[in-house]
Formats: structure tokens, sequence, C-alpha cells
């Protein structure tokens, strides 16, 4: 078997002595502080079985898609699917894809053209940027969460003709847990007739009255262009949708290569995401104790005299900034070693600097998972 090229080898030991070097490590069955499963829902027995009777009710019940969904693997349920999911989160159309990333990559390069503006938030995520830079149009990144900074960037950058505005943000950031000024974007996209796009990776089955996102919570979904939800987080199954209009929903079936040119999920994955969406539609008291165990974190945080570590947020993620990338590793280990799962978060995914143990909370976390990590921490930062 042929080893690296020279070049890769050399980046790979850098990254070995910068202390930046990530590698694959099995899940663990400590105390969950670390992953996007917000709401248990990944390992909920009713889901699975609801999920089942959907396929068997459709006479589905098969491993794979067979093919893209233009070809042979656009089966039955993915209209079901897609028609409940417009209807749940108040959108003409929604298009299904293989996860978030696919979608992000296949929107922003295919939606954005030449000649076009994209003014993006410095945080967004990483498959938002990697879908931008296939974009051909002029992109502009403003300061996070600056709407003063974003309307300067739009006045001076914006210009007459044949050209359109996209103005990117997430409404819940994956880092810092905080979230976008999501009424006062809307007013400034209307204010410069830009196209608003919101990722809700974050938001969706956690914010509104039945886990619909931030954007309904807002009421400001008529101004959104665009809506990029996943399943992967609170929903705790696979996958992700864009919503908008029916006319953006053909474009995409037309020009979106990460749809055109990959084999659709499998049948039972779209049954999930179903399944789970109609389980939010009647209600879960999941989503009201994860909002209840996020203030008692925010509480405890305050009881341990750790505020000023913490990043300010009132969502799921809730981050502790420790500089350097060997110190918050140590850390996450000494905590490991005390039964609690919580992952350091190392440059280069956040500045230097800026290196974090980032907390993610559930709603099957107790209140005692919660105070043992805070007072574990607490005795390891003094």
């Amino acid at each position: 078997m042929q080893d690296l090229p020279l070049k890769l080898a050399q980046s790979l030991e850098k990254r070995k002595q910068e202390n930046a070097f990530r590698s694959l490590k099995k899940s663990s069955s400590l105390i969950d502080f670390s992953s996007n499963d917000y709401l248990g829902l990944a390992s909920s027995e009713k889901i699975y079985y609801q999920a089942h009777q959907i396929l068997k009710e459709n006479n589905l019940l098969q491993n794979g898609a067979t093919g893209s969904r233009l070809l042979s693997g656009n089966h039955k349920i993915y209209d079901l699917a897609e028609e409940f999911l417009s209807e749940f989160h108040q959108t003409e159309a929604a298009l299904i894809l293989n996860s978030g990333y696919d979608a992000n990559i296949g929107f922003f390069a295919s939606v954005p053209k030449r000649g076009d503006f994209i003014f993006y938030d410095e945080l967004v995520h990483a498959s938002i940027r990697d879908g931008i830079t296939m974009s051909n149009a002029k992109t502009y990144k403003f300061n996070h969460n600056n709407a003063e900074d974003l309307t300067k960037k739009l006045e001076k950058l914006s210009k007459p003709g044949n050209t359109e505005r996209y103005i990117v943000t997430e409404s819940v950031f994956s880092m810092d847990g905080d979230m976008a000024p999501l009424k006062e974007l809307a007013k400034i996209s209307e204010e410069f007739g830009a196209f608003l796009i919101i990722d809700e990776a974050h938001a969706t089955g956690i914010f509104g009255e039945k886990g619909e996102g931030l954007v309904q919570e807002s009421g400001i979904q008529e101004k959104v262009f665009a809506r990029l939800n996943t399943f992967g987080k609170a929903p705790g199954c696979h996958g992700a949708v864009i919503l908008g209009s029916k006319s953006l929903k053909d474009y995409l079936v037309n020009f979106s290569r990460s749809l055109i040119y990959t084999t659709a999920l499998p049948p039972h994955s779209v049954a999930t995401i179903l399944a789970v969406y109609q389980q939010f539609k009647t209600g879960i008291l999941e989503i009201q104790q994860l909002k209840r165990n996020i203030r008692f974190f925010k509480e405890e945080i305050i009881k341990n005299d750790l505020q000023k570590g913490f990043l300010g947020s009132n969502s799921a993620i809730q981050s502790c900034i420790i500089p350097g990338n060997q110190q918050v590793k140590n850390i996450a280990e000494s905590l490991r070693k005390e039964g609690f799962e919580v992952k350091p978060i190392l440059w280069p995914t956040v500045p230097k600097g800026s290196e974090r143990l980032r907390f993610c909370l559930h709603s099957f976390n107790s209140e005692n998972d919660i105070s043992g990590v805070l007072k574990n921490l607490a005795k390891l930062l003094s």
C-alpha cells in the first residue's frame, strides 16, 4: 500500500506537533454532556417502532434507496415527510437531503450566482463556508451578530443592476451557543431587498412551542428565503431539509449537485424523520425538560462562581473558555475520570486562545449530573 505524499505527511505531522491532532474515538457510557442528542430521541424505542410501522403501512420494507432521488430513490415516504415538514414549519415546500452538510453545500454552490453578494456571519458553520467557497458569488463576512456592521457592508458593497444579495446566519451558533438577532436581520433584509438564509441546526426541536425552531418562535418565517434544518441534533435521526418556496425546491431539484448526484436516504431514515415530527406535532415533554435543565445549568454556573469563563447562552450549548489545546484537553480528561463526557474544542476548530469545553445539555441530564460536573470543573479551574 502506498504511503502518504510528502506534503500530506508533513501536514499531519505539523498537526501533531501543534497538539491539534484529531482521531476517531469510540462512544462512551459516561454521563453525556457532549452529544447533539439534546432530547434523547436517538434511542427512543417509541420512535423506532413508529418508523417501522410507517414502513409497513407503505409496503417499504427494504434496506436501501436503490438510487438518487431523480432516478429510483424517491420512495413515497419522501412525499409524506416533506408535506408534513412544510406544514409543521409553516412554509410552502420542503426538500429533504442526506445531511446538513449536503444541504449547505448543495444550496450555496447552486443558488448565489456570479456577480451576486453573500454577507455571512463570521461564525457560521464550516459546511456553510464550504458551500460559499463553491459559489461564484462575491463573499463578505460581517462581525458576529452585529447588525450595524452588516448594514454598513450592505451600504458600501451592494451594487445596482442584475445582482442579488444574500444574508446568511445560524439561528443558534454551534460553538458559542448564542443566538442571532433574527428579527433585526429580517428587517435589514427587507430594507435592502436581500434574501435571508438561516441555518436552524441547533434550534430545531428545542425552540418554539413544539420544537419548530427560532425562526417560527420569532414569527419571521414569511420573511426568510430559505431555512436549513438538520435532523441529526435534537430530532435524533439523520438527514436535513431545506424549507422555502415551491419554486426554490424546483430550482434545487434541477441544480443542486449534492441532491442530484448522490444515492437517496434509505426509506427507514425518512420514516424516522416523519415519526419524530409526528411526535413533535403532538408535543413531547422532553422539550420542556431540556429548557428547565438549561435554566438550572446557568444557575449552577453562578453558584460555582464560573460565570467569567462561560459565554452567554440560553441554548443547549454552554461553552467554557479554557485557552490552550493542552490545558482544555487535560481538564476534559480529568472530568472523564470523574464520569463526565465533555468534549474539548480545540484550535483550529476555534481560534487560538478561545479553546473551550463545550457542554451540550440534554433533557435526560439530571440535576445531580449538572451539579456534579460543574462542581468538578470549579475544582479543576481553581
